[in-house]
């Protein structure tokens, strides 16, 4: 099968296509043939020695990737069957192996395609899903009637959170630039702040909840905003004991999560795919044979939603 390794942390040229024998599965696994693969920034920074890097380093061959959608080809285990279109992240925070033809894969890490999803909105709708899910639902617990902010709301984890949080009832702000802010209200956003031209000090709004998903000075920024009792989390890593002590002196909460693979998150996102209630934009597509030029796109960070490949 056709791979894409990363020969060791640096620039695109260092992912290079080899050939490779196809995947064997274990008890409890499922051999995928991959039909589309969705790329994040932590793909990017992985590659170039940040990101998960450090967690993966010694693996040989370093495989990257953890967004698929495919057919199942084999299976041992008792959840899927042989012709089954599945969707998941692989295997995050640790050896995803997703830059490949065929992917050896936990059954309780995916779940059934949704009919009326494309193989290409299912990959997209893995990693920056259960992102949003994760924070929204199972750590902010976020209730009808409050006021939730979503930071960078035209970027891959913001346009689903926006959309989460709207199904859960929440009333949505969304930054992003200027020119974005169609696409943020059109997601069904209440309201729309463009960060280039906000005094966070003097805001009046204040909110329940507010998801980061940039990170640096913008938590400080969210301080600003957030009610007292209220919860800021953050995606990058960044979240330091300086911002955790700030938030807790004024009576807030802010923490930084790292999403886990879950099979039972992504039914709940399956379910929310199938009704409409979510639904991912894909920028832009590549083939698998231009992985370095997705990678490109994906560092320029203008990325409207989501780039995904196919194959």
């Amino acid at each position: 099968m056709k791979v894409i390794i990363l020969k060791e942390a640096g620039n695109v040229e260092n992912l290079e296509y080899v050939e490779l024998a196809k995947s064997t599965i274990e008890e409890g696994e499922v051999l995928i043939k991959v039909k589309a693969i969705s790329i994040n920034p932590v793909d990017t920074k992985s590659r170039s020695g940040k990101g998960v890097y450090g967690r993966i380093k010694t693996e040989n061959p370093l495989i990257l990737g953890w967004d698929i959608s495919g057919i199942v080809e084999e299976t041992k285990c008792s959840d899927f069957k042989v012709g089954d279109e599945v969707f998941g992240m692989v295997n995050f925070p640790g050896h995803g192996k997703a830059y490949a033809e065929y992917i050896a894969a936990p059954a309780d890490q995916l779940t059934l395609k949704p009919k009326n999803i494309s193989f290409i909105d299912a990959a997209a709708t893995t990693l920056v899903a259960l992102v949003a899910y994760q924070a929204l639902v199972h750590n902010a617990n976020i209730q009808a009637g409050q006021n939730v902010l979503v930071h960078a709301a035209s970027g891959g984890v913001g346009h689903i959170a926006v959309q989460i949080a709207k199904y859960l009832g929440a009333k949505v702000t969304g930054t992003s630039s200027l020119k974005n802010k169609d696409f943020v209200l059109g997601l069904g956003a209440d309201a729309h702040i463009d960060y280039q031209g906000v005094d966070w000090t003097n805001a009046r709004q204040k909110f329940d909840f507010v998801l980061d998903t940039i990170g640096g000075d913008n938590i400080d920024h969210s301080l600003e905003v957030t009610k007292e009792g209220g919860c800021i989390i953050s995606i990058p890593t960044g979240l330091n004991e300086v911002v955790t002590s700030k938030a807790k002196s004024k009576g807030m909460k802010a923490y930084f999560i790292l999403v886990q693979s879950s099979g039972e998150d992504m039914k709940q996102i399956a379910s929310l795919l199938q009704s409409g209630a979510v639904k991912p934009h894909v920028s832009k597509t590549f083939p698998f044979g231009q992985m370095r030029e997705a990678h490109l796109e994906q560092e320029t960070g203008r990325t409207v939603g989501k780039i995904v490949i196919t194959l």
